[in-house]
Formats: structure tokens, C-alpha cells, sequence
């Protein structure tokens, strides 16, 4: 009988090293947009505590935009609220909240949309997954990465709505997903969980236009966070051998994107989805386990 595949490093092991942009690049890299595009503006964004939601909330901060970040872990939110206090100089304001929870994510809404007015972009951003083989997948760890980035991102999606509609206001969602086109291996309840907020968002894209409304997405291909490690060393070696640029996107890549959408210089893109990977659709396959030597061709993408 074949056992299952272990590719799954410990995450917290010291001796890896560090990955991602520091905050001292995130309070000053250079960065297309005016300092006030986002003046008056009230963002909310999930999983900012780390990783491409806390450059997102950083580079927000800096273009003026009032900022509210949420996710499950309060100590990542209180760091990332007080680096940008300490290097940008602007007050931001956090949730510790889980997605998955819809009752949560309701008062939160509520909550922030009573304290600063209304809410003008919400970014989910929230997310998460495992390299492991499809077929070794627990019910467990299928049900957890399904739960966060299909069901969370919904809770947050429609009660957002919902309250727009209340409120008669307009408003904006922005899923960062990933690039699904030609699947996932080795992250196949991740790209289920992808496909379907895909498809979801330019289905409510359309709901939602009466209302003043639109859905959009963001599919990043590899960009290097602290969330590479879950990933083995051995993977993390020919990631950027997987687009013909031949390198790794950062969060800042992402985060440019995000305040595109949330400016007016975005207000008629509605219903579609922005691929931030290199070409890596035209090239290659990440393998986020490493890739199995069926596959291995001697330098193939």
C-alpha cells in the first residue's frame, strides 16, 4: 500500500529563512499613485495582519485611505498597526475576526460600517492552504481550506452587500483568488476553493450592478510572503522557474493592483479577473511540493 507523501515543512522551524518585503520597504517603496488618492476613502482588508494584506494595508495607509484590517491571529494585527503607525505615521484600525464564522464576520461589518461611515472597499484577502497530493487530502484539511477561501470570502462578500444595500451606498469587492486557469497540482482544494469565488464574483458582478456594486479579482501568481513557509525548500527553488520571467513577484506587486481597483481610475472594471504571475499562465506549473519525478523532464518548466 503507498503511504501518503509528507511535503509539508514545519512552518515556525527558526532555521529557514526569512521571505518577504520588510516593513521598512513597505513604508517606503516607490509607488505610482499620489499620496492622497485615497483620501476619504474606508478599505477593509482580511488577512492584513501578514504577507500581501499587510502591504496592501500599508500602501493604503500611505495614499490616505482610512484602514481596517482583520483576521484571526490579534498579535500579527497589532504589529502590523503599529509598524505602520511608527514608519508611515497613520492610525489604522483592526478586527481580530474569523472569516469562517458568519455570525462574526456580520457584527464586524456592522460594527465597522457604523464607526466610519460606511465601508467603500472590502478586500478579501483572507486565506490559506497546504502543498499535499489530492488524493492523500484529509476531510479535515479539505474542509479547512474550502471553509476560509470559498465560504469565508462569501460571508464577507454578501454581508458587505447586504449592508451597501441597506445603506443605499455604493461599493466594491476585490477577491484575491489565484491563477486556476490550467490547475493547481498539489493544491487542488485551494483551486476548487478559487475557481469557485471566480466564478461567484462575476456572477454576483452582474447581480450586484443594480445596486451600485462591483465584484472584481486579483489572481497572484507566485509572489514570495511569509506564507512560503509551508512550502519546502526544495519547491521553493523552482518557483520562479515557473513564468518566462524567470523570477518571484512581493506583495507589492499586489497591493499596487488592489489600490488600482479601489481608485475611481477603475470605477467601469466590473466582473473580471486580473492575473499578477510573470506569464506564468503561458509557461509553467508551480509544484508547491516539489515536483514528482514522473514529471521531471531535466529543466522543463
Amino acid at each position: 500500500m503507498n503511504e501518503p507523501r509528507i511535503i509539508r515543512p514545519d512552518p515556525n522551524d527558526p532555521t529557514r529563512p526569512k521571505r518577504g518585503l520588510h516593513e521598512d520597504d513597505l513604508a517606503s517603496l516607490p509607488t505610482v499613485f499620489r499620496s492622497d488618492l485615497l483620501a476619504d476613502h474606508v478599505i477593509l482588508i482580511s488577512g492584513g495582519g501578514s504577507g500581501m494584506g499587510k502591504a496592501m494595508a500599508f500602501l493604503a495607509a500611505r495614499l490616505g485611505a482610512t484602514v481596517i484590517i482583520c483576521g484571526r491571529t490579534e498579535e500579527k494585527l497589532e504589529r502590523t498597526r503599529d509598524a505602520i503607525a511608527e514608519k508611515v505615521g497613520r492610525e489604522i484600525h483592526f478586527y481580530p475576526t474569523n472569516i469562517r464564522d458568519p455570525d462574526a464576520v456580520e457584527a464586524m461589518i456592522a460594527d465597522a460600517s457604523d464607526r466610519f461611515g460606511g465601508i467603500d472597499t472590502l478586500v478579501n484577502n483572507a486565506g490559506g492552504q497546504f502543498p499535499q497530493d489530492a488524493i492523500d487530502f484529509s476531510r479535515k484539511g479539505w474542509n479547512a481550506v474550502i471553509d476560509t477561501n470559498l465560504n469565508g470570502t462569501w460571508w464577507m462578500m454578501q454581508e458587505a452587500a447586504q449592508r451597501w444595500r441597506k445603506d443605499g451606498r455604493k461599493g466594491h469587492v476585490i477577491n484575491i483568488v489565484a491563477n486556476v486557469e490550467r490547475g493547481m497540482p498539489q493544491a487542488a482544494h485551494t483551486c476548487a476553493a478559487r475557481a469557485g469565488v471566480i466564478y461567484l464574483s462575476k456572477t454576483v458582478a452582474t447581480e450586484w450592478a443594480p445596486h451600485g456594486i462591483r465584484v472584481n479579482c486579483i489572481g497572484p501568481g507566485v509572489i514570495e510572503t511569509e506564507g512560503f513557509a509551508v512550502y519546502p525548500e526544495e519547491a521553493l527553488q523552482r518557483f520562479h522557474k515557473a513564468n518566462p520571467m524567470k523570477k518571484r513577484g512581493n506583495a507589492w506587486d499586489v497591493a499596487e493592483q488592489v489600490m488600482y481597483l479601489a481608485s475611481p481610475a477603475a470605477d467601469f472594471i466590473n466582473g473580471d479577473l486580473i492575473i499578477i504571475d510573470g506569464g506564468q499562465a503561458q509557461w509553467g506549473v508551480v509544484w508547491p511540493g516539489g515536483m514528482p519525478d514522473y514529471f521531471d523532464e531535466g529543466g522543463a518548466a
